[in-house]
């Protein structure tokens, strides 16, 4: 599998207890969509390697999980700090109105005044909204990296066909 036709959906963040069980942190909502993906594809050392979820279960304020073929703390200790990915082709269609990041990575960016910020990087979570990273990109008008929030009152557009996000934004910001 390639990361092309993967989605990040989280990370394993250490090992937890001597069984070999995994902290998990999860980008999904609620959290705990996670593990309704069949398989999922963890990028060990730059490869990515495809596992599947024996048992998982809550615990505090976050999750645990135990991968198959894992039975000690030692063979748990590998996936600290892989990142998780299911396929894209696995994903539930979004629902009306709803993105998927992925799908607004590579974007162009440009401003209601037809200004050109670069492209879509990635996006984050800060807790209170989204986040998009703007790199600089050969159709750039300066060489400037941004961060937009993905707000109602910044993004007026996203058209997917024409591969354009339109936001209202100031350059010199």
């Amino acid at each position: 599998m390639t990361s092309d036709n993967l989605t990040l959906l989280g990370k394993v963040t250490s090992v937890y207890g001597v069984k070999g069980w995994v902290k998990v942190y999860s980008d999904t909502e609620p959290m705990e969509n996670i593990f309704s993906y069949g398989q999922w594809f963890l990028n060990i050392q730059g490869q990515w390697t495809a596992v599947k979820v024996k048992e998982w279960r809550n615990h505090g304020k976050g999750l645990v999980a135990l991968l198959d073929d894992t039975t000690d703390r030692d063979v748990a200790r590998k996936y600290c700090g892989c990142d998780i990915a299911v396929a894209k082709d696995a994903l539930p269609p979004p629902e009306d109105g709803e993105l998927y990041y992925h799908q607004l990575e590579g974007l162009l960016v440009v401003t209601t005044e037809n200004v050109v910020l670069g492209r879509v990087s990635y996006l984050f979570n800060t807790g209170s909204n989204d986040v998009m990273f703007v790199a600089p990109s050969k159709e750039s008008t300066d060489g400037r990296e941004r961060m937009v929030p993905y707000l109602e009152q910044f993004v007026t557009n996203v058209d997917l066909e024409a591969g354009v996000l339109t936001v209202d934004w100031d350059p010199e910001f």
